[in-house]
């Protein structure tokens, strides 16, 4: 017996179906880069040591914990625009502009990476901005807002560890 073929539900909240599948390829960019990073960011939770362990410990668990919660965010975005979300580490490896980090660094390379990780993930928030507002994209244009004014400033705060 042959399996019927579903039929995708037709969409129409006034954004087209060329512009609803680059704003959800751009989104799952984001989603890529945001997981890696949160992997990353927890990953150094767990194996973050020297002076600096209890702030950097507890530092990195709020920003893991922010992370893990806009995951789903992202993807349940990209959902509500008729797209399936990424969901494997091999999906995630293809579409993310972060490279893994091998190994455990000492603290300040900890903080180096996560420093490029975040601006990282910024810019790929910020270059879908062109699709979003010529699409007339509020809700995906306020998820971005949200992401880059989180990411700035937690590139911001790990800088400002660097200083002297």
């Amino acid at each position: 017996m042959k399996a019927k073929s579903k039929k995708p539900v037709s969409i129409d909240i006034g954004i087209s179906d060329a512009d609803r599948a680059k704003i959800a390829q751009g989104l799952s960019r984001l989603l890529a880069d945001s997981y890696t990073l949160y992997l990353m960011t927890h990953n150094f939770h767990w194996n973050v040591t020297g002076p600096m362990f209890n702030t950097l410990h507890t530092m990195f668990m709020q920003q893991y914990t922010e992370q893990w919660n806009a995951l789903d965010i992202i993807a349940e975005r990209i959902r509500a625009l008729g797209h399936p979300a990424p969901g494997t580490y091999s999906e995630f490896a293809k579409l993310a502009s972060i490279k893994e980090v091998a190994g455990v660094p000492k603290a300040m390379d900890m903080i180096k990476h996560l420093v490029a990780a975040q601006e990282a993930t910024a810019r790929t928030a910020r270059s879908l901005f062109p699709v979003v507002d010529k699409a007339n994209d509020q809700p995906t244009a306020d998820v971005l807002t949200q992401r880059l004014e989180i990411h700035e400033k937690t590139a911001w705060m790990l800088r400002s560890l660097m200083e002297e």
